[in-house]
């Protein structure tokens, strides 16, 4: 009974040593997290962090960048977007965590070799006593094989084939995630080679025009005072005068109109190829022609059909899908874990202190095979809907072809109608102001007639950049890249010449002549024989040469330059004087082959004005045959 009573006493001593320490250590804690959460509070950023952000932003984004030299092709203005284009680069750096996280995922195949060391320490023995089942006797007395501060450390090598399974799957997926991450990096810079391509055209048609439309925009403020002036003093009757100032207005507005909608092009261009706002752009003016609306619809659509970048990041995610298939289904089979370890305990009380164990593991959760159904159920689901996806897809890029493609004749069309109402206004303009007598009216009307004329322009330059752009959809939507699969140099000039080779050649699997191929092949030489006495020759020879520049032909001299000569005379018809203008083209070996006449009337006084305009009246006639001669193609025609 003794014994019993002291057996139980020991016991109860035992169980009450650690009790005291539990309460206050777990007081302490409490407080401290408490007293942590009570001293985070909101802290704003000052406006010195953000001025310094701002600054470092601004910094980083033009760093590095390789200074403008000269005139920018359309091609440079392309390799500058593939290089500097921070929506680009941003999808550069996506694809690039796409690559590191495949390599996360393929190191999670590998065996774990888990190693651990450790320091343990208590303040007072780990032991124990044995009692009785049948009696609850004490029959050994109390006793510890731990000490109370020691040393632990091990090394575990373990395999688990079903891990090694799913992390298998998972990094399959992932790959293909690198490989949509690509797909979509290759539409934006599609994307962004359109929007280049756009704005260079508006932008080069509005570098080409401004010079002119400043003149203009004075002249006509000019004769807005003079109208209101001669309106206030009786000259003009109120009705005509106010009607003058309307059309003067209203002239204003449409070239301002145009202006602006040209003038920002130059900014969007600058924005695309990452340039300081405010730099300096040249463009070179080198036009290029349209080349024939494609025929091949059934090839342009088998060709979108397998170049898409959308269509094949559908594919991947077909593929993805599979892969999550099989990984459920892998899920379903035995767990065999192999394991083997180095163990090491610097306890004394130890027999060993050191030794190696290993051992092999099967687990299985049966429960989980009751979910093959749905597996199963889950994967057709999930093909039917990819299937179905990527049909609708297929459609709308079958859809996208077929109007880019016809989008591309009426653009084409309209730039025909545009270019031919541009000769008539410029021809207009001429007349009007060959005939101008110096009236206020007769001014009045010239300036009407010059503003329309450089209007027309406007519209002529953007019904061009209209049919570039859809000539630049029409690749979009068949899914043609900018560069070729491998690029030797990176600098931009190095990239230019890639990409207009890259899509010289990828272009004409599209359309049956690549643009690209310079407008003029044989310059322009002008020649002035004869004039009225009193005429500057150089006046009409300098006027002519703007007429023909403003048409897209070149007056650079070149061993294969068609001579344009022309010769001034005057007759009279009915008793009224006029002007005929005889024009011949010689080409490089001085055949004639072109001879033209333009008849006009003269103004009673005879000037270096009126016969300078009569001039380029004439040369407007033979532009398009110039065109022709000097290896222009053909203008387009659709059908509307």
């Amino acid at each position: 009974m003794e014994i019993t009573t002291m057996n139980a006493y020991v016991i109860t001593e035992q169980k009450k040593r650690g009790v005291p320490l539990v309460k206050p250590v777990a007081g302490l804690i409490a407080v401290l997290i408490l007293a942590g959460c009570g001293t985070i509070k909101p802290e704003p950023l000052s406006q010195d962090e953000i001025t310094a952000r701002v600054n470092r932003d601004r910094a980083e984004m033009y760093r590095g960048q390789e200074a403008l030299s000269g005139p920018m092709t359309l091609s440079d203005a392309m390799a500058r977007a593939l290089k500097y284009n921070l929506d680009y680069r941003l999808k550069m750096m996506e694809t690039a965590l796409s690559r590191s996280l495949l390599d996360v995922s393929q190191q999670d195949m590998l065996p774990k070799l888990m190693a651990d060391a450790g320091y343990r320490w208590r303040n007072n023995d780990s032991g124990g006593t044995s009692v009785g089942i049948d009696d609850g006797l004490v029959s050994l007395r109390p006793s510890t094989s731990e000490e109370r501060e020691h040393y632990l450390s091990s090394a575990t090598f373990s395999w688990d084939l079903l891990d090694f399974g799913m992390s298998y799957f998972r990094a399959k997926q992932q790959a293909d995630e690198v490989n949509i991450a690509e797909e979509r990096r290759r539409k934006v810079l599609q994307n962004i080679v359109q929007e280049v391509r756009d704005a260079y055209w508006r932008a080069l048609g509005a570098q080409r025009l401004l010079d002119e439309t400043q003149p203009l925009a004075e002249q006509i403020a000019q004769a807005l005072d003079k109208t209101r002036e001669a309106e206030q003093a009786g000259i003009l009757p109120p009705i005509e005068g106010l009607e003058y100032q309307r059309a003067l207005l209203d002239a204003m507005t449409l070239l301002n109109q145009k202006r602006q909608q040209m003038e920002l092009a130059k900014s969007e261009l600058t924005a695309l190829i990452n340039l300081p706002p405010g730099t300096p752009l040249v463009l070179q003016d080198t036009p290029t022609p349209l080349a024939p609306a494609p025929t091949n619809i059934d090839k342009l659509e088998q060709m979108a059909l397998e170049r898409r970048p959308e269509l094949r990041e559908e594919d991947y995610k077909t593929r993805i899908d599979s892969y999550e298939t099989k990984r459920q289904i892998a899920s379903l089979f035995p767990s065999l874990n192999l394991f083997a370890g180095l163990n090491y305990d610097s306890n004394d009380y130890l027999y060993n202190n050191d030794w190696i164990e290993g051992g092999v593991g099967v687990s299985m959760n049966l429960f989980k095979l009751l979910s093959i159904p749905a597996i199963s159920n889950a994967s057709d689901a999930r093909a039917q809907t990819d299937d179905a996806r990527r049909m609708a897809l297929s459609m709308a890029v079958l859809t996208q072809v077929r109007v880019a493609t016809e989008r591309y004749k009426l653009a084409s069309y309209d730039f025909q109608i545009a270019e031919q109402s541009a000769q008539v206004d410029q021809r207009l303009a001429s007349i009007s102001r060959a005939g101008s007598d110096n009236s206020l009216t007769s001014d009045l009307e010239t300036l009407r007639t010059q503003a329309r004329s450089i209007v027309s322009r406007f519209q002529e330059a953007s019904s061009y950049a209209e049919a570039q752009a859809a000539y630049g959809r029409v690749l979009n939507s068949v899914g043609i890249d900018l560069l070729p699969d491998q690029v030797a140099k990176t600098d931009v000039a190095s990239l230019s010449r890639q990409i207009a080779t890259s899509l010289r050649q990828q272009e004409s699997s599209v359309f049956a002549r690549t643009a690209g191929i310079s407008v003029e092949k044989h310059p322009i030489a002008i020649q002035i024989t004869r004039v009225p006495s009193g005429v500057s020759r150089g006046a009409v020879e300098q006027s002519v040469g703007r007429v023909i520049e403003a048409n897209h032909l070149s007056l650079e001299p070149s061993p294969n330059s068609l001579n344009l000569q022309m010769s001034f005379s005057t007759g009279a018809s009915s008793g009224t004087r006029k002007g005929v203008w005889t024009m011949r083209v010689k080409d490089a070996t001085g055949a004639e082959v072109l001879t033209r006449q333009y008849t006009s009337y003269l103004p009673n006084e005879t000037s270096t004005r009126s016969i300078t305009a009569l001039a380029e009246a004439a040369t407007l006639s033979i532009t398009s045959d110039l065109q022709r001669l000097a290896g222009a193609p053909p203008v387009l025609t659709a059908t509307p």
